[in-house]
């Protein structure tokens, strides 16, 4: 390694926001311009488990739920923090443990002491960036890739507990409607990145 230390820029916002598509993107350009990237991405395991209780017909009550999301997300963070405090260049975080504060807060449960530490302690020199878009398009954006569902009523209120977030702690918002040609040159265009 060359002593440098990696630029780390975490992509959060609902569901349908493009987190992933932008991601690849990013990285993509960052690597055509001949500079190092990588993109970490963090599951929860959330659509697996529905699609299994679904399969089943068993409904998992949501604090059972929760705490497996909890458990699968932090392990996939932890090792995506190791990952990146190894590596030179720009490294893409996609999703991070505010997802599952997020959901959290939508589903009614406490946030709890442990969570919001790691969050906070594994973001510190992060670039946090929302990408934002109207709970609609985010609906129109999952009902055409057609591996899941979610309602707008979910979608909005996650979407205002991202905002809400992102406010509190002075995290980018990006505008992410449009073509993920235009959501790249907005997000790298921003100030945030620069």
């Amino acid at each position: 390694m060359s002593g440098r230390r990696a630029r780390i820029i975490v992509l959060l916002g609902i569901d349908g926001a493009g987190k992933t598509t932008t991601a690849a993107a990013l990285v993509a350009a960052e690597r055509e311009s001949g500079r190092e990237a990588i993109l970490l991405r963090n599951r929860s395991g959330r659509r697996w488990l529905a699609r299994t209780s679904a399969r089943f017909g068993v409904e998992v009550p949501v604090r059972w739920a929760d705490r497996v999301e909890t458990v699968v997300r932090t392990a996939n963070v932890l090792v995506a923090q190791a990952r990146a405090g190894r590596r030179d260049g720009l490294v893409v975080i996609d999703r991070h443990l505010v997802c599952q504060l997020v959901l959290r807060r939508v589903r009614g449960l406490p946030p709890g002491r442990v969570l919001p530490w790691l969050s906070a302690r594994w973001l510190h020199g992060a670039v946090v960036v929302v990408l934002d878009v109207p709970a609609e398009t985010a609906r129109a954006r999952i009902l055409a890739r057609g591996e899941d569902d979610e309602s707008l009523e979910y979608l909005r209120t996650t979407r205002a507990t991202y905002l809400e977030f992102a406010g509190a702690r002075g995290w980018a918002v990006v505008d992410a409607t449009g073509a993920p040609e235009a959501v790249l040159a907005r997000l790298t265009g921003s100030a945030v990145l620069r």
